[in-house]
């Protein structure tokens, strides 16, 4: 038998779906804009667009900011699915302090380190 959902999980229910539509409502509203102010093509890889598969064409925020939504279009670019991906990974690889690259793909052992000393040692 299930157990009955606290009053708690019930309002945290309703918070969450609450953001949720609310979220789903803005980005609606950015996105029929931009689609409506921008061709359809990929501000990055320039692939094109139709009615087809507009559904792979994202708004990316230049500045990161989702609640910057200027109705000029100022903040927004179109991008490929593929490309807005490609570009919040590279924001997160850049903010780790990384280059995109496997730390542990990184040399460490350096040959030359004491060349100096050991030049010395054979004189």
């Amino acid at each position: 038998m299930a157990s009955k959902p606290t009053p708690d999980k019930d309002r945290l229910d309703r918070v969450v779906a609450e953001a949720r539509r609310n979220r789903e409502q803005r980005e609606k509203t950015y996105r029929d804009q931009a689609l409506r102010i921008f061709p359809w093509i990929c501000g990055r890889c320039a692939r094109e667009f139709s009615r087809e598969t507009v559904h792979l064409l994202t708004v990316h925020h230049k500045d990161g900011n989702h609640d910057n939504n200027p109705p000029n279009g100022s903040n927004w670019e179109l991008l490929c699915v593929y490309c807005h991906e490609n570009e919040h990974r590279r924001y997160l690889d850049a903010l780790a302090g990384g280059d995109g690259r496997e730390q542990e793909s990184r040399a460490t052992y350096k040959p030359f380190a004491d060349l100096k000393g050991l030049l010395k040692r054979k004189q």
